[in-house]
């Protein structure tokens, strides 16, 4: 067996689930979250491989709705980004709360690993939405005791100089600026579940 077979035999398999700011809406395939996390992740020593299972307008709903196609099995580890657009179409916060509990409890029983990326309201909708709506991530954490990246957009949202002319999503240096911050906190939870498959060389 040659040294890139087991390299990749011993990769360690991540899917990120999540819509459009995962997908890489307005991007080349290659400046999406996905793409960029995976570089960053093997230049830090990682094995690492990351298939992007993002789609552009998905709800949780959606999410779960795909979730088995989405994540195949020998999955590791799944990153859930997933909750904007119910917020953004102002939906109750209690639909997404109750579509996430579902896909952590599936993606659970199938021994794969949930890492949640959060996210928070607009203030279009009131502070009573903003409440509920941002409280979803910290709540669901706590219960499957998940790691959570408080909020996944940190950095770049309302940033001009970091999204796209929508003001939603990222460009490609606003997906640099969530891998900044995205990538040392994944890396702690790599070696905290993985530490057994984490090469000598990562940071």
């Amino acid at each position: 067996m040659t040294v890139s077979h087991v390299a990749h035999a011993s990769a360690i398999r991540i899917v990120a689930f999540g819509d459009s700011l995962t997908a890489g809406y307005g991007l080349a395939e290659a400046d999406a979250f996905p793409r960029v996390l995976e570089r960053r992740l093997r230049a830090d020593g990682y094995p690492v491989e990351i298939a992007n299972a993002g789609v552009s307008g998905d709800t949780a709903a959606g999410g779960l709705a795909r979730l088995d196609w989405s994540t195949p099995d020998g999955t590791d580890l799944v990153i859930v980004e997933l909750g904007a657009n119910d917020m953004l179409r102002g939906a109750p916060p209690a639909d997404a709360d109750r579509a996430l509990r579902s896909i952590v409890e599936r993606l659970r029983d199938r021994k794969a690993y949930v890492v949640l990326a959060g996210m928070q309201s607009v203030a279009n909708w009131g502070e009573p939405y903003r409440k509920q709506f941002d409280a979803i991530y910290p709540a669901l954490a706590r219960e499957f005791d998940a790691p959570l990246y408080p909020f996944f957009l940190e950095g770049v949202a309302g940033d001009p100089a970091l999204t796209l002319p929508d003001g939603l999503h990222p460009n490609k240096a606003g997906v640099e600026r969530i891998v900044s911050g995205f990538a040392p906190f994944l890396e702690g939870v790599l070696k905290g579940r993985f530490g057994d498959r984490v090469g000598p060389g990562a940071n």
